[in-house]
């Protein structure tokens, strides 16, 4: 029996089961909060150090919670942008030990969408 070579781009069956490492741990809350300007956004640190960031149009809501969302299941991240009279707003979530990365990558593409009025 003969076995066809692998053409180049195709990777071999041991290159293909290979484990991958994934980032894990919650990482600086800063690569999410630094795209925040104080121009367009309000930004507040409450007693339990929690950080709500809005628009200045109040639109949008980021919440980071360190020690967990008050009354959520380990909510540590909260992202939520109002919607209109015709169409629904939306939300979404991240756990407390989400990379802030991924976070952060989430929160540049809602900002992307955004536009001036």
């Amino acid at each position: 029996m003969s076995v066809a070579p692998v053409s180049p781009g195709f990777s071999t069956t041991a290159e293909a089961l290979r484990l991958r490492e994934w980032q894990l741990g919650p990482g600086q809350p800063t690569f999410v909060l630094d795209q925040f300007s104080a121009e367009d956004f309000n930004l507040i640190v409450d007693d339990r150090g929690d950080v709500h960031v809005s628009s200045k149009d109040g639109c949008f809501y980021l919440g980071w919670f360190p020690l967990g969302r008050p009354g959520g299941d380990g909510e540590g991240w909260k992202i939520a942008v109002t919607g209109t009279a015709k169409v629904r707003g939306y939300q979404m979530s991240f756990d407390m030990e989400t990379p802030s990365d991924v976070v952060a990558a989430a929160v540049a593409r809602v900002l992307e969408t955004s536009r001036r009025c």
